[in-house]
């Protein structure tokens, strides 16, 4: 039995194939008798972590709801770094993003592409993340759902609203403005969606652009009610402790991302309340209680990830290209909710479209790079034959001559 962490900002299947100091069990796959490894290394960067394995294929039963038996991609880990850490409870990984995502190419077909084509539920699959400061619901153990193919309307209260999903990749949305307090930012939308706006549930934080990231820590240090902070605090190199008595969160502002609605001249806003994002994570004696800063600065994107996700039911319907958004009942600390959505507003004070034109996902890069590769060596090639050619004499060139496709230099970038 393997626990799996559930990533929507990934598309690879993949468990610990090998012992490892961090993993307390694994999968052997000489013990299953309808695995087939297809012999396909694969190597799987994050933001934080990697890992190495190889492509094999098994069959899985889902004990509820979902009956019957599935053949699916899975990569098993042999190598890995920074990726198991010490104390994780998971011993894997479940990508949920498109396939576009996948790796070592996106023509392997993803977990949940084979649910839906095999077991023939709706393309939509929902997650209700609550966190360790949440309190527990639901059967599961932390509380936490995952629903395949559908919504589950226990799990969820008020409206569902939803935003479309701008490109099938990662789940990429449109951010509109942020709030801190219910005091605009006032930067230009497109600072938000700077590379790309996603929604993955693998990201322990809300990260966000480095200029959107200093101006919610200016916002957050000027209308909360501390006079002198810790940069440290901020950054995440440093705890903030109070008593245990203390509830440090009535110091602190609400955060409110707006997002650009089905209909497009309309917007909604998902809140959350200093209880998501400054966490408790550390008792020091008997009298301390420290906590993190549950949002960090990004080099690359805005991801609203778990620190936002546990406020609320978010829906990834795939089938209608939008990502759903509903109160979740868990998000309460001492009775009182910490998320809130609230809508319609107008989107007459922001442009029409706040997301780039041109988008450079990873597969158009590499296309790109293989592109100016195969001119370099054409240019090369050119250079070579101009060079070897002897005055008044024209060689004839066979096959073993010409570097093509099958060269090692190319053999070794497409690996």
């Amino acid at each position: 039995q393997l626990n799996i962490l559930v990533d929507t900002g990934s598309s690879n299947f993949a468990v610990a194939g090998v012992p490892d100091p961090d993993v307390t069990t694994y999968f052997n796959t000489e013990l299953s008798s309808t695995y087939k490894s297809r012999g396909i290394d694969v190597t799987v960067k994050y933001s934080q972590g990697s890992w190495t394995g190889v492509l094999g294929t098994d069959v899985i039963t889902i004990p509820k709801g979902v009956y019957g038996s599935y053949t699916i991609n899975i990569a098993t880990i042999l190598e890995s770094e920074n990726f198991f850490l010490p104390g994780v409870k998971w011993q894997g990984i479940l990508g949920l993003a498109y396939n576009a995502l996948a790796k070592p190419s996106s023509s392997v077909e993803t977990f949940f592409d084979s649910l839906v084509s095999q077991a023939k539920i709706p393309d939509i699959f929902s997650l209700q993340m609550c966190g360790a400061g949440l309190p527990v619901s639901g059967s599961g153990t932390n509380g936490g759902s995952l629903v395949l193919g559908g919504i589950e309307p226990s799990l969820y209260k008020g409206d569902i609203w939803y935003t479309p999903i701008k490109e099938e990749w990662y789940y990429q949305v449109e951010i509109l403005k942020l709030e801190v307090g219910g005091q605009n930012l006032e930067l230009d939308c497109r600072e938000y969606n700077a590379d790309k706006a996603i929604v993955d549930s693998g990201t322990t934080l809300l990260r966000l652009p480095q200029k959107v990231f200093s101006a919610v820590v200016q916002a957050i240090a000027r209308t909360s009610l501390i006079q002198e902070f810790s940069s440290g605090f901020w950054t995440g190199s440093q705890l903030a402790c109070w008593d245990k008595t203390e509830r440090p969160w009535s110091l602190f502002p609400k955060l409110s991302i707006y997002l650009r609605d089905e209909n497009s001249s309309r917007s909604f806003r998902i809140s959350i309340l200093p209880q998501l994002y400054i966490q408790p994570i550390l008792e020091i004696g008997e009298n301390l209680q420290c906590y993190r800063f549950g949002i960090s600065s990004s080099t690359n994107a805005l991801v609203i990830g778990a620190t936002v996700m546990e406020g609320f039911y978010v829906i990834f319907d795939r089938a209608q290209r939008r990502v759903g958004f509903a109160v979740s009942p868990c998000a309460e600390v001492d009775g009182s909710p910490v998320s809130e959505i609230e809508g319609p507003f107008t989107t007459a004070d922001v442009a029409s479209n706040c997301v780039s034109s041109i988008s450079f996902h990873e597969p158009v890069l590499w296309i790109a790079s293989y592109a100016l590769m195969s001119l370099c060596g054409i240019i090369l090639l050119v250079l070579i034959i101009l060079l070897l050619i002897p005055p008044r004499c024209q060689h004839r060139y066979t096959d073993n001559d010409v570097v093509n496709d099958e060269s090692s230099l190319v053999r070794h970038r497409w690996k």
